[in-house]
């Protein structure tokens, strides 16, 4: 059985005491939760992650029958700046503790690029891009040790862990038990491999496998401008076939977490609908 989810500012944009019962009233039962993007009223500080905050939050997901699969922190553990890198553990810490007193077992990171501004260049394919990330992140993969919490990194075709053998390299690098993988596999994808999809999914299944704790679905659309893919929502665009990692998840990861990412409020029942028929079709 797979637990599929929404991410939850994907969802109406509504307090979170009306909008919580709209997502479980669609038959989403987990939630991909970032603080600074699905409860923006609220401050994201590290100061501000106090215990009541957490249970407050915990309180209200138990009462919709809703599990918080991953709390999201996206930021990038490769910046150039010392101190602002400083910052940026920091929040990481606040989250894993802050997850850990939710009753959410994973913090979910993308790895970044060695620049400021978080965009693509060259370099992020280097190894020392690759070694640089990895020092940084042991300090907070070893902060997830201590509290119990899984901390998942996302490989990403335009960031520093751009495909599953780069994360290979990091999972056996740091050699932990609470470091795993988040799975999405159309972020492994561009112009150059997007027609051998099937083969980038079995290489990452293989490689990646075994490490698997959560799931992203989302959809991709080519674009003519710049010849980028675009995502969409599940069953909106070019990926037809899930059935390659449905299966895989139904066969290997029993009662994994996957979230639909890319919705709107109109579309995220179409999408799940979508993915469900061809997860009972496996």
């Amino acid at each position: 059985m797979i637990q599929f989810g929404l991410r939850l500012h994907d969802a109406e944009k509504l307090p979170l005491e009306q909008v919580l019962p709209l997502v479980r009233q669609k038959g989403f039962t987990c939630a991909h939760v970032a603080l600074s993007k699905s409860l923006k009223e609220v401050p994201n500080t590290p100061g501000a992650l106090t215990p009541g905050y957490a249970l407050y939050l915990r309180h209200q997901f138990e009462k919709n029958g809703i599990d918080i699969a991953v709390l999201g922190n996206y930021l990038n553990l490769a910046h150039p700046d010392a101190d602002a890198l400083h910052a940026i553990q920091e929040k990481y810490y606040a989250h894993i503790r802050f997850a850990s007193l939710l009753g959410c077992g994973m913090v979910g990171t993308e790895t970044g690029a060695p620049n400021a501004e978080y965009k693509f260049c060259p370099e992020c394919r280097s190894d020392a891009a690759l070694s640089t990330f990895i020092k940084n992140f042991k300090p907070v993969v070893r902060c997830a040790e201590q509290y119990g919490v899984t901390i998942a990194i996302e490989p990403v075709v335009k960031h520093i862990v751009y495909d599953a053998k780069r994360a290979r390299t990091v999972l056996d690098e740091i050699g932990s038990p609470n470091l795993q993988i988040l799975f999405d596999p159309v972020n492994l994808l561009n112009m150059e491999n997007v027609d051998r999809r099937e083969e980038v999914f079995a290489e990452a299944i293989e490689l990646l496998g075994k490490d698997i704790a959560m799931i992203h679905f989302k959809d991709f659309l080519r674009k003519d401008a710049g010849g980028q893919l675009a995502a969409t929502g599940a069953g909106q665009g070019g990926m037809g076939d899930y059935r390659t990692i449905l299966r895989f998840a139904k066969q290997e990861k029993p009662y994994i977490f996957a979230t639909l990412e890319n919705t709107t409020p109109e579309n995220s029942v179409q999408c799940l609908h979508y993915l469900q028929k061809q997860y009972d079709e496996c």
